[in-house]
């Protein structure tokens, strides 16, 4: 079946990195452009990232553009968040989706998301 699994998630000092993964299974990354989102306690999921199909666009909200890179490797059916510079305001749980489209647009709306994965927690805490 379709699934996305996150990983990498952890405990960080602030001010320091950690990178996440978003391994799918049951269908091919290559029709699709992904997307990073967060969620804090007590807060809505807010868009954190968005990659096209191919790579060749990416987009970032406001919040960690200049701090967080994304990437994929369809070869590998994953896509990595880099993160680094982070900030308590980062804590939250980071969740991956994946969007049906071969164009070169991105959204950071959620409602445009097909596919979502369970989460994974970051915690920026000295």
């Amino acid at each position: 079946q379709v699934q996305l699994v996150e990983s990498g998630g952890g405990l960080v000092q602030p001010g320091g990195s950690l990178r996440l993964s978003c391994a799918a299974s049951g269908f091919t990354l290559d029709y699709y452009a992904m997307g990073w989102f967060r969620q804090a306690p007590g807060k809505e999921r807010e868009f954190v990232a968005a990659i096209n199909w191919n790579g060749g666009s990416t987009y970032y909200a406001d919040s960690v553009k200049g701090r967080f890179a994304i990437s994929r490797d369809n070869a590998k059916n994953t896509v990595t968040l880099q993160m680094g510079s982070l900030k308590p305001e980062d804590t939250a749980v980071y969740y991956c989706a994946a969007r049906y489209s071969r164009g070169t647009a991105v959204s950071g709306s959620r409602l445009s998301y097909n596919y979502w994965g369970q989460g994974t927690q970051v915690t920026v805490s000295s």
